[in-house]
């Protein structure tokens, strides 16, 4: 009943329309019964007042009237309204409000807090986006996405509906989805990407790269003692390329390797001498780093006379320079040689300081070589193509010669021949 009064109190106020305490301080407002008394004392005053308004007729009707019609608002709610629930339940009917998980849905954000956010799709009820299926990196907010109120944006359906009956929706699926359609173009463009060492195992690396996560073998890390000091590497940015993507068996496979060889190939071109470091020897030979790259010195390319160990000439850590043999693109090796750099025959084993003063000078003159040896193969293969182009032509001679001659009439003579014989 007190709501009911208080109600009554506040329309009667908005109809009577005043910012004075509803108008009833205004000028044309009466006081009635008013009492007045003031009391004094030596250490201060007390006032009171007690007061009786009277609201003019002028609007006292409007505030019955305003009581009449709380009263049939109670009795009937719906009087007035031109259709019925049964009306407005048909209407609904007709409207389709059928997803299914995976349904591309567009939908406008109409709030959004720090857990996610709530979206209205046209369905029913307000579906939700979880902060987790906001984007494929962690947020702290679906802001940090452009999520504001008020925005419209696509998502797809990942469940039918939560504890509270809500559609779940999602934005990290479709930003997955698309991460592998990039991941399986940039395999197709043979493109270096940039990826970041998260962890290892026994295997290799997992690496970051392009939103997603993926794998690197220690056979496919540049660096030397990867393998045995992975540490090393961890949280460092490398460079890579694809070398497997799968989406349906969740497999993504990258090499350092033939990124780092990529990236250097520009630099270390065949013939080009380049300083390197001594980093590992074997009986077959020796790794040199140059320049972040690793290339195999093999045993038969240190020098032109026999050697028997590597490590009678080569020890870990060796400044020497190396000129660039060969480089295997898809295996992402490159072969090096101090053997084409010595001036005379053994100087490697005798006088490696000779070899690496006339480096310079020995790869101008292989290069020569190579030049030589190409511009040969070039006319050799020219030369080739024309007498295959002559003989082609003789062909065709040999040919209008028979037709001249007549084919028909030389068989016809050879079967009268053999007539003859019989």
């Amino acid at each position: 009943m007190a709501a009911i009064v208080a109600a009554q109190s506040v329309a009667a106020g908005a109809l009577l329309g005043s910012s004075k305490g509803f108008g009833l301080a205004s000028s044309s407002s009466r006081l009635a019964g008013a009492q007045l008394g003031v009391k004094g004392a030596s250490n201060g005053s007390r006032v009171t007042c007690r007061t009786a308004f009277t609201i003019p007729k002028s609007r006292q009707g409007l505030l019955e009237e305003v009581e009449r019609r709380w009263e049939a608002a109670l009795e009937s709610p719906l009087a007035g309204v031109e259709f019925t629930h049964e009306e407005f339940a048909e209407v609904l009917s007709k409207y389709d409000f059928s997803f299914e998980i995976g349904d591309m849905v567009k939908g406008v954000v109409f709030k959004s807090d720090y857990n996610g956010a709530l979206i209205d799709i046209g369905a029913k009820a307000p579906a939700y986006l979880p902060m987790a299926e906001a984007c494929i990196h962690k947020l702290r907010s679906v802001e940090e996405v452009g999520l504001y109120p008020g925005t419209e944006e696509e998502f797809v359906i990942v469940k039918d509906d939560d504890d509270n009956g809500r559609m779940i929706l999602s934005l990290r699926k479709i930003q997955h989805e698309l991460c592998w359609e990039r991941c399986a173009q940039l395999l197709a463009d043979d493109v270096v990407v940039r990826g970041t060492i998260l962890s290892s195992n026994s295997g290799g690396f997992v690496v970051a790269v392009e939103g997603l996560r993926g794998f690197v073998p220690f056979s496919q890390i540049s660096a030397r003692g990867a393998q045995s000091n992975p540490e090393e590497l961890l949280n460092k940015e490398i460079p890579l390329k694809f070398l497997e993507v799968d989406e349906e068996r969740t497999r993504l496979v990258l090499s350092n390797r033939k990124a780092t060889f990529a990236e250097s190939q520009s630099a270390f071109g065949i013939g080009s001498v380049v300083v390197g470091t001594v980093q590992t020897v074997k009986p077959y030979g020796a790794f040199i780093d140059i320049g972040g790259v690793s290339g195999l010195l093999h045993i038969s390319q240190i020098s032109h006379d026999r050697l028997t160990s590597v490590e009678t000439v080569l020890s870990p850590g060796d400044k020497l320079k190396v000129m660039v043999l060969s480089q295997d693109k898809d295996r992402g090796r490159i072969s090096l040689s101090t053997k084409k750099l010595e001036p005379t025959p053994g100087d490697m084993l005798r006088n490696p300081q000779l070899v690496y003063e006339k480096a310079d000078e020995m790869a101008k003159t292989f290069r020569q070589r190579v030049a030589q040896a190409e511009a040969a193969a070039r006319a050799e293969e020219l030369r080739l193509q024309q007498f295959q182009e002559v003989g082609f032509g003789v062909g065709n001679d040999f040919s209008t010669v028979a037709d001249d001659l007549g084919i028909d009439n030389l068989e016809s003579l050879n079967a009268s021949v053999e007539e003859t014989a019989v």
